[in-house]
């Protein structure tokens, strides 16, 4: 799994933190910090911190795990 934030569109609402407090971090104020390659353990929190960003700023590539779950 992937995250990619949009900072730009980020607002520091810090819903994500709250979910997903191990991947999402606030440094001072308002300025996320996060982990973009987390555990595959930590996959529901993280798809629960995307959903909960007020303004869509979390995108999460499920590409990845789709290639590893075609057999050959």
């Amino acid at each position: 799994m992937r995250i990619v934030v949009d900072l730009n569109r980020c607002q520091g609402y810090a819903q994500c933190v709250f979910l997903a407090h191990e991947v999402f971090r606030l440094s001072g104020d308002e300025t996320l910090t996060y982990e973009p390659n987390p555990d595959d353990e930590q996959r529901l929190q993280v798809l629960r911190a995307a959903a909960a960003c007020p303004v869509q700023a979390i995108v999460i590539d499920r590409l990845e795990g789709a290639e590893r779950s075609v057999t050959p």
